[in-house]
């Protein structure tokens, strides 16, 4: 399956609802929409992987400094770490974690996406 990522973000209507677009050695390749702030949060055994197709995403940590990313940069989170993605104008990203992560991580909100959609 070939997925254009241009046509599969118009499949996504809304923000912080990220969509499956594919999947390899139990790893979701995840596209979403994002734009303001999202939840501070970790994921106790994964790590997280932000490429930014479209805008500007900011991870911010707590322990350390953050990190700023524009059009093909990526960024792994390591397991265990928090952060806080911030985009203050829509931006559009692909992430690359284990099937079973949560999007929430260790926090449950009116954000926590537990059925993806996927792209078609």
């Amino acid at each position: 399956m070939v997925v254009d990522l241009n046509e599969a973000y118009e499949q996504i209507d809304s923000y912080w609802d990220p969509h499956v677009a594919g999947e390899l050695n139990d790893q979701h390749v995840k596209l979403a929409r994002i734009e303001g702030a999202f939840d501070w949060h970790h994921h106790e055994e994964a790590d997280e992987l932000f490429f930014v197709h479209e805008g500007e995403l900011t991870i911010r940590f707590r322990e350390r400094e953050d990190v700023t990313l524009t059009p093909g940069q990526f960024h792994v989170v390591p397991a265990g770490i928090d952060h806080q993605p911030v985009a203050d104008e829509e931006c559009r990203i692909v992430l690359f974690e284990p099937a079973d992560t949560l999007n929430t991580g260790n926090v449950e909100s009116e954000k926590t996406v537990r059925e993806e959609k996927r792209i078609e």
